[in-house]
């Protein structure tokens, strides 16, 4: 595997799940998952396997009551729009193993979603007579709190990788190790808004100093060329510097490392940017993808145009941008909060 680059290696990991849980499916999932193949990416792929083990499970346990793998196509035939319905309802609450399980209207959403794309597969196969599962709606999903950082929580953000007030002695030891490429790993999202995966993708040959600019592989596998100002630029060659005095593989292209000189992986991001965060934003549930919307948010309010940020973001539907990043209501809001006069000069 070490001539595959990051996404393949991601992928063929995702590959390997989807076999393993397609040994727990009847036969004809995999016809499915052959038929989708063209058009998802092995992650959908994998949430669809996740997604369908749950839903024979259900079926096994309260429905055709015998082994998932044994369910026929005529028992699936057999279903009412009430049995998922039913299975909606158990998705609140389930045993998965030895661990309950828990969907709010989005999980069950998705869930939902999946099954359709299953059923609707089976149905144009002329596998099945009917699509039981379109006649099921949606649940109604409301809108989420956008959660972003404000200017005084980013520079406190960047202070606490710096210098961690908070963190234990055993902690400030373990930080000196890492605050360089910890400080460029923050400003780098703060800075571009690229997505985690995106991140932890990018190799040393992506970037072009005398440009400012770095490239990208995005959702689906598109490339985008994307620019840093000078705060990220410093912060990058910085980290440089510092990953040439370590001991790393010749052949690990990685942009940023573990401590193990190997390529950093998404969880240990998603801690770190956890645990700066708890210092700077101690009330705000913070992640990368906040420093995304943090970021789509700033940008948005200097440029006043939310095209920009949906292509600087890499969204195809700018209907994306305005629900999760900028804060179009709020600003429209204040901006006309002067404009009705009550007394006449």
């Amino acid at each position: 595997m070490k001539n595959l680059t990051y996404y393949e290696k991601r992928d063929l990991k995702n590959m390997q799940k989807i076999g393993e849980y397609l040994q727990t499916l009847p036969d004809y999932c995999y016809d499915f998952f052959t038929g989708i193949e063209n058009n998802t990416s092995s992650l959908t792929r994998l949430n669809y396997a996740m997604d369908l083990k749950v839903f024979f499970e259900y079926l096994e346990q309260y429905v055709i009551r015998k082994p998932k793998i044994e369910i026929t196509l005529k028992d699936l035939d057999s279903l009412q729009a009430r049995n998922i319905e039913n299975y909606l309802s158990y998705l609140s609450y389930y045993k998965n193993g030895e661990n309950m399980q828990k969907n709010n209207e989005r999980g069950k959403a998705r869930k939902l979603a999946s099954v359709r794309s299953f059923f609707k597969y089976l149905f144009n196969h002329d596998l099945i007579l009917s699509n039981v599962a379109s006649k099921i709606q949606t649940p109604k999903l409301h809108s989420k709190e956008i959660i972003r950082l404000e200017k005084d929580e980013v520079q406190r953000m960047l202070d606490a990788v710096q210098s961690p007030t908070s963190f234990s002695e055993h902690q400030k030891n373990y930080n000196k190790n890492t605050t360089v490429r910890d400080n460029a790993i923050v400003t780098l999202f703060l800075g571009t808004g690229i997505r985690i995966s995106e991140l932890v993708g990018l190799n040393i040959e992506d970037f072009d100093f005398s440009q400012d600019a770095f490239k990208v592989t995005r959702k689906g596998g598109n490339q985008a060329i994307l620019y840093f100002s000078k705060e990220v630029t410093n912060a990058l060659q910085s980290w440089l510097e510092k990953r040439k005095t370590m001991n790393i593989d010749p052949n690990e292209h990685a942009m940023f490392v573990s401590l193990q000189n190997r390529r950093i992986c998404v969880r240990a991001v998603e801690n770190l940017v956890k645990k700066f965060a708890k210092e700077s934003a101690p009330l705000k549930k913070i992640s990368p993808h906040k420093l995304r919307s943090t970021f789509g948010t700033n940008l948005y309010r200097e440029t006043k145009d939310i095209y920009i940020v949906a292509d600087v973001l890499g969204h195809k539907d700018v209907n994306t941008t305005k629900k999760h990043y900028a804060a179009i209501n709020e600003d429209m809001r204040k901006s006309v909060a002067n404009v009705i006069k009550l007394r006449q000069d």
